[in-house]
């Protein structure tokens, strides 16, 4: 798909998401960037009805109504209650899969058509539901400059170079790489590739890259062969995993979903007069949980080991400390 095509579906499902009242055709070609420049109505209305049966396709689901029996042509809105997916349960393999799709979608080109498409409802003159962005607002996440020319690299099938430098080292060294794919493990992101000049397997961590890959060669010269788990090869599972560690944390009832998937339920216990949950988890990399089981916030306090509860702590310090820098007041 063209990326003015796609921009274009970013915002037209983010207007028709965002208003409750229904939007004629004609109304959303003075708002979506694209449609005001169609040479004439026959053009405009052929684009329009492609986009249509786009979105169906994709399973959005498109309302046909008036706002009232004085209007004189149907009007379009996407009702956020048959938008919205219901709460789904993820295997560890499937939502990491998720995570990853929506890292792709949360690029800054995509972010912009958002931003833009809310500005021009507004200054349109359109009621916008300030709650109603939030089911796909996009956020950049991906702080690495190597990121996106990467990616770019394996879906074109070309080879890479870049600048890489290796732990401990301030020094970098020109690498020349066939990359196989681009993935996250433990909260880093990697790069996965033969390298040419080592002539062998190798992986590499993006923020360790200085500077932006450079493409080379011809489109489609490097392909990903189909025996490698690209995973398996940055986290070292062939050689075994480490260890497990017990940890014991309280859940109020009916939140963190998320860490309750993988956690055993020993007994009921009230938290500072909120009822929960005690749970058990088996954790294999107890200094990178700290993170995530922080980010459930008020939800979630560990018990125990002492360890993980006092990072879990140093880590909502941080946050408020970080709040409160940023609004020039005292914590």
């Amino acid at each position: 798909m063209a990326t003015v095509r796609a921009e274009r579906l970013v915002n037209l499902v983010l207007c028709l998401l965002s208003t409750r009242q229904y939007l004629p055709a004609e109304r959303l070609r003075e708002i979506i960037p694209g449609y005001a420049d169609a040479p004439s109505d026959e053009a405009f209305y052929r684009t329009f009805e492609r986009d249509k049966a786009e979105l169906r396709d994709l399973g959005i689901p498109l309302e046909t109504g008036r706002n009232s029996v004085f209007d004189p042509a149907d009007g379009y809105r996407i009702a956020r209650r048959d938008y919205e997916l219901g709460d789904i349960a993820l295997e560890s393999d499937e939502a990491a899969a998720v995570a990853l799709a929506a890292r792709l979608w949360e690029s800054p080109e995509f972010t912009a058509a958002a931003r833009g498409a809310l500005r021009k409802l507004r200054a349109a003159g359109v009621n916008v539901d300030e709650h109603a962005p939030a089911a796909i607002e996009p956020k950049v996440r991906t702080s690495e400059a190597a990121f996106a020319p990467l990616l770019a690299a394996v879906q074109a099938g070309r080879a890479v170079v870049f600048d890489y430098r290796r732990p401990g080292s301030t020094e970098a060294h020109r690498r020349t790489v066939e990359p196989w794919g681009v993935v996250a493990w433990r909260g880093r992101w990697y790069v996965v590739g033969h390298d040419r000049d080592r002539g062998a397997r190798r992986c590499f961590r993006l923020s360790r890259i200085s500077g932006k890959p450079e493409a080379i060669g011809a489109v489609g010269q490097v392909h990903r062969p189909d025996n490698v788990d690209l995973l398996q090869v940055v986290s070292g599972q062939q050689h075994g995993a480490p260890p497990s560690t017990v940890a014991r944390v309280w859940a109020a009832r009916g939140r963190a979903h998320g860490l309750r998937r993988t956690a055993t339920v020993l007994g009921d216990r009230v938290q500072g007069g909120v009822d929960g949950e005690v749970l058990e988890l088996d954790l294999h990399y107890p200094d990178s949980a700290a993170g995530w089981i922080a980010g459930y916030g008020p939800d979630v306090v560990v018990l125990e080991p002492d360890t993980l509860r006092k990072a879990v702590y140093e880590t909502h310090l941080g946050v408020v400390r970080s709040a409160g820098a940023d609004s020039g007041g005292e914590v």
